[in-house]
This record gives structure tokens, sequence and C-alpha cells, in this order.
């Protein structure tokens, strides 16, 4: 069994239609994949219809916007309620605050000499929530610079780079109350990946365990053996469970889907934890 529980569609910054995301998984020969959007579930009605007879099993998610210790990071939150309210409301947030960091991000990039406009990123970004790699892209497009991964340097979109904005982040603290208050799943999306920026401290995660953290993505691109194994310790000494996903992002990385798989005891164990939503088979549609 086949199990890849981190992939985007274009509702956030991938490049596949939620639909096409379906149809990607089953190629790969996926058993189950989880559609985990940036702070947005508007992916779901697409690819809930895509699944239908393809035998695929589509776990409904999102990954949210987060920061502690001043340092940035992602929390997966699997099989919430999408209606309930205080979470919808936390969500609805950092989408709009998406939109005000994108903008300003824009106008800095501008007054670097990068010739990108709201309109270009906008229609780049197409009905998905807006963000850095849609402006990276605008910056290939206007011949700023040779890649997606270029734009995110020093020079420009990196953390703290020349034309970074800080945007709104959840307390992940807050997150592991609402994502359980809508009756989730919580787990630290690659916590591990110091190429991204400062990590955050295995003294904290173990207070996110305190708090209801059910488990660390440690099988991940951005995690190196030495790294998964410190990791895989960490999550044994706090009872966290570990899983492992792509990060797909369709042609945006070079990562497949199914690169790194989650095993199913695993899987089982968050499925038993989540009350706010359940899994969507192929088989039964």
């Amino acid at each position: 069994m086949r199990i890849d529980l981190h992939a985007h569609s274009n509702a956030s910054d991938g490049t596949d239609s939620p639909a096409e995301l379906v149809r990607n998984a089953v190629l790969a020969g996926l058993d189950v994949v989880a559609l985990t959007d940036h702070d947005t579930t508007g992916g779901y009605a697409e690819a809930f219809d895509a699944v239908r007879g393809t035998g695929l099993t589509l776990v409904p998610g999102a990954e949210l916007s987060c920061r502690v210790d001043g340092i940035s990071m992602h929390m997966l939150a699997y099989l919430f309620d999408p209606e309930e309210p205080e979470f919808a409301h936390e969500r609805e947030l950092l989408r709009t605050d998406r939109v005000r960091r994108a903008q300003a991000i824009i106008e800095r990039c501008a007054e670097l000499g990068a010739p990108i406009t709201w309109e270009q990123v906008r229609r780049i970004a197409g009905h998905g929530a807006v963000g850095r790699p849609h402006i990276a892209s605008a910056l290939v497009e206007a011949g700023v610079v040779e890649s997606v991964d270029q734009a995110f340097t020093a020079d420009w979109l990196a953390n703290g780079g020349r034309a970074d904005v800080p945007k709104r982040e959840t307390d992940p603290v807050e997150a592991i109350r609402l994502v359980r208050g809508a009756g989730g799943v919580p787990v630290f999306a690659h916590p591990g990946a110091s190429k991204r920026g400062r990590t955050v401290s295995e003294a904290t995660i173990a207070k996110l365990a305190a708090a209801g953290l059910a488990g660390l993505e440690v099988d991940h691109m951005d995690h190196d053996e030495e790294t998964r194994a410190r990791l895989r310790g960490l999550a044994a000494e706090l009872g966290l469970l570990v899983t492992g996903s792509s990060d797909y992002h369709g042609s945006r990385k070079t990562v497949r889907l199914g690169a790194d798989t989650t095993d199913p005891a695993v899987y089982e164990a968050l499925l038993a934890q989540a009350t706010g939503a359940a899994p969507v088979s192929g088989k039964d549609r």
C-alpha cells in the first residue's frame, strides 16, 4: 500500500489542477494521496469528483502557515471539518494576508528593477491562493532569473531576502488547538528542512507534542538520512507518529508523487484520531 500524505494543487501553489493531481496519483501507483493546499480547502470539490471510480483514496487536508520562536514552519492538518467556524476563520485570515503580502513583494521587486506586475502574478496563480512561487514564476517570465529556485535566494524571495515581506502566521500551539477543535489531526511538516532557513528546536517540538501534535513528517525530500534518523528518534521519544510524503507541487518542483511514503500502520493511526472528516474512497463512489 503506497500512501503519500502531502501534495499540492493549483488551488494553492501547485501546477496540477485537483483533478490532474488525482489522475497523476493513480498513474504514480498510489493507493492514498492527501490534498494539502496552503491554508485552503478550495480544491476539495474538484478532487472529490475526480477520485470517483479510480480506486484511489483521497485524504482531505491543508498546510498551515505558522511561526514560533521567530521561525516560520508549516503544519499539516488532516481530516478536519472544513465548515467548523473558528478554524475556517483562521484559514480565511491567512489567505487574505497572502494577497497583501504578494502585492507588497511585487512592489519591492519593481523597486529593485524587476518588471513584474500584480496582474501577471494573478494570471499565473489562476484560481489558486497567491504565493511566492507564483511571483517566482513571474520573475522567470520577465527574464530576471532563470528558474524558480533562483528566485528563492537572498537577492529576491528567500526568507529575509531583499524582496521578502513578512506574512501572517499562526502560533503552532494555536494551530494545533484549531485543528483538533475541528476534529482534525496535526502533523509538523518537514521539521528538519534546514535549507529553507532556521528550524524549530527539539525543545519546542516537545512543547508542541504536549499541546496535541500527532506526528512529524520525517521522510521528506528536504531531509537527509542523518536528519531522518534524528527526527525518527525524537518522534519515538515523544510518542509521535512518523509520516512520509513527496510534498508534490507538479512541475514547480522536480519531486514526484510517491517519492516518500507513509507506513500503512501510521496512516491507520492517523485515521483513528480524526473525527472531523473521513477519507474519500474512489472505490465507493
